[in-house]
């Protein structure tokens, strides 16, 4: 029987808050991040709002002169991952330095660092390019700045799976334990990308709400209303041990990580399989990881963008994996207060599952109004539930057809 890996830290921040805990209460709470854009003039947009990390001050977490060498999902990614390793109790010595793995995503880098050195380029020629570009730039980055502030020497790499990075950067650490390559990982993803280049991007695929003059109702997954996701940013790192391990050191357990599935549509380069065949696929992957059954599932974490196209097919997709049961599980979608983070949604969802079994409360689904009959779940409209629960699965779709799903479950020491 493989040993069971347990989650001993967590650390966040994001458009609900710079700590876990205040980002548990405030989403507990039905609290909205999103509001309008002050990280750069959005005028000429169509889009003016955006699910943004306030008040974060990068000095607090590192070095001025370091911070200002960085890109923001760098500097978001690094406050994450030392909080994670704070609360873990985790120390790095010269002994286990090596055995400790960085397993840090993000699913686009530094794009606001990309946007400003092409500009730089062309307005002021290309020796006024920052030498300190492509560290910001390389989606790597937040990985390998972690791996240098904590002198952590392991395995250390990003993984690159659109909006699915950070479930999969998870899930790679869980198989990297499992298979006694590394003792512990420090894991998880961050972004960054509410830029104009971004937002201006993402609108012209078309995936965009752009609902400015009432951004208190927007994002709305699985309302027949919705008109598209909100951008987000922040990251969300855990810390993942073997459980002798982290009993033999007296470490908190939050939970188990239980399973991971992965699995690719194989369909669009945008849009997700009608049937949601991929998302179902890693939906049973998961659960067999886990060694775990449809009627475990105490709790869902849905992708939920608010998108047409994403929560229809997801709809579908937990209907094919669960059978009837899919109508007796509780289904929410946290990027209706949080924004969609892009590849570091995955990771901070995974955090809200674990809290959600520790306390006993699901989280709401917020702006939630009008029923959808292509979308005909429990979606925990506006209020959050009481309800103690031993399994929770997480679910992160990607551009690309990626697929990627969390099992976290109730640690029983």
């Amino acid at each position: 029987m493989q040993e069971r890996i347990v989650i001993t830290g967590m650390g966040t921040v994001n458009p609900l808050g710079l700590s876990v805990e205040e980002s548990w209460k405030n989403v507990i709470n039905g609290v909205s991040g999103v509001a309008p854009i002050t990280l750069f003039d959005s005028s000429i947009l169509q889009v003016h709002i955006a699910a943004e990390v306030k008040n974060f001050n990068p000095d607090h977490f590192m070095d001025p002169k370091e911070a200002r060498r960085r890109d923001r999902f760098e500097q978001l990614t690094v406050a994450a991952a030392k909080q994670a390793m704070a609360q873990s109790g985790l120390v790095v010595t010269e002994k286990n330095a090596g055995r400790i793995g960085v397993l840090i995503s993000s699913a686009i880098g530094g794009l606001k660092s990309l946007q400003e050195a092409i500009l730089t380029n062309d307005r002021e020629g290309p020796r006024r390019v920052s030498p300190f570009f492509i560290p910001m730039l390389m989606p790597n980055g937040g990985a390998g700045m972690t791996a240098i502030e904590l002198g952590i020497k392991g395995p250390c790499f990003s993984v690159a799976s659109a909006c699915a990075s950070g479930a999969d950067g998870i899930g790679t650490a869980l198989m990297m334990l499992r298979a006694g390559m590394i003792d512990a990982a420090l894991t998880g993803a961050g972004e960054s990308t509410i830029t104009m280049t971004g937002v201006a991007a993402f609108d012209r695929v078309g995936a965009m709400s752009r609902r400015n003059d009432s951004y208190q109702t927007t994002p709305q997954p699985f309302d027949k209303n919705r008109d598209g996701l909100v951008m987000g940013e922040g990251a969300g790192v855990i810390v993942l041990e073997r459980e002798s391990d982290a009993k033999a050191r007296g470490a908190t357990i939050y939970a188990e990580l239980a399973g991971y599935g992965a699995t690719a549509d194989a369909y669009h380069v945008t849009a997700p399989h009608e049937f949601g065949e991929g998302g179902a696929s890693a939906i049973r992957m998961a659960l067999a990881s886990a060694q775990a059954n449809t009627e475990d599932i105490g709790y869902i974490n849905a992708h939920g963008t608010g998108t047409f196209m994403n929560d229809q097919s997801e709809t579908r997709a937990v209907k094919a994996a669960l059978g009837k049961l899919a109508y007796q599980t509780p289904i929410s979608s946290t990027k209706s207060m949080t924004g969609h983070m892009m590849g570091a949604t995955g990771a901070l969802e995974a955090i809200f599952c674990a809290l959600a079994i520790r306390d006993g409360i699901l989280p709401p689904t917020i702006n939630y109004q009008t029923p959808d009959p292509e979308c005909d779940l429990d979606y925990i409209p506006n209020k959050a539930r009481e309800k103690k629960i031993d399994l929770a699965i997480s679910n992160a779709f990607g551009f690309g057809g990626h697929n990627a799903v969390l099992a976290v479950r109730r640690y029983k020491g």
